[in-house]
């Protein structure tokens, strides 16, 4: 996994659209990447998504299919559509399904490769034993979400679903990218600070809640030692649009899209030093 790309001439940042496949398709049309029927569009287009495409809604296993085929259409367009992994896909491979729709389990009962007498699920009810083990670190959509990044860095800017901290950047973002698709394919542990807490990648508000002098100089040190511009992130909902903090150092663009928010779709627009939302 690459963890650091050149600067495309145009970029698009997409916020946490939370198992809401209308939303989801909306938004790609905004950026400019797909047509009425769902097909890549956008030629050399860069699209990032932040993470949070589950939970909260019923879409999700529409939403994760239709992430996969349109990464392959935008490689073979000389494009690339890059989907983070946000706080939700990691709590759903670590068996947290509170936020789980019955509609999200009924669409995860049948999984091809998921053996429903796994005894990692035998204390579960049965109506949640396909999703817990077609998301649990091995599982077949656990895989697919090891083939994402928790961090990207995307010509001058960086983006994780919380938020990067110093800690991060000295740890090393392949590093950090490395340990988490381990543990979804099922072959490691996971840090607990890498999966949950204020000072996770995934979990963390220090940018987009309210931040301070304080944070705004955290930011600061955290771009220094990537050497970017600028910071993107989903994870806190601001359902009035997209909120530029720290003098631009920092995007917060999860502006509750989906339907369970009441939001409405706005996507960030990268082109150069430009930098603008488009909503």
């Amino acid at each position: 996994m690459v963890s650091r790309l050149p600067a495309p001439a145009r970029l698009v940042a997409i916020g946490d659209v939370h198992g809401d496949i209308a939303a989801t398709r909306a938004v790609l049309r905004l950026a400019g990447a797909i047509d009425e029927q769902d097909r890549w569009i956008g030629k050399d287009l860069v699209v990032v998504q932040t993470g949070d495409q589950l939970d909260r809604g019923d879409g999700e296993r529409q939403i994760l299919d239709l992430l996969e085929r349109l990464q392959a259409e935008a490689r073979a367009a000389g494009g690339a559509l890059h989907v983070l992994n946000g706080n939700h896909e990691l709590m759903n491979t670590a068996g947290d399904l509170r936020y789980v729709t019955a509609g999200g389990f009924l669409d995860f009962a049948e999984v091809p490769g998921v053996d429903l007498a796994d005894p990692r699920a035998a204390s579960a009810p049965p109506p949640m034993r396909g999703r817990l083990l077609a998301f649990a670190p091995g599982g077949p959509y656990a895989r697919k979400l090891a083939t994402r990044p928790v961090i990207l860095v995307v010509g001058d800017s960086v983006f994780a679903h919380g938020g990067v901290l110093p800690a991060h950047a000295r740890r090393g973002l392949d590093a950090i990218n490395a340990e988490v698709q381990s543990w979804l394919r099922g072959e490691g542990e996971i840090s607990p600070d890498l999966l949950q807490g204020d000072d996770s990648p995934v979990w963390t508000r220090r940018y987009c809640e309210s931040p301070g002098p304080a944070d705004c100089a955290v930011a600061d040190e955290t771009l220094g030692v990537l050497g970017v511009k600028r910071m993107v992130v989903g994870h806190t909902v601001h359902k009035d649009g997209i909120v530029k903090n720290c003098d631009g150092k920092v995007w917060c663009i999860d502006v509750g899209m989906a339907s369970y928010y009441g939001g409405h779709p706005e996507v960030l627009e990268i082109k150069g030093d430009s930098v603008a939302p488009l909503r």
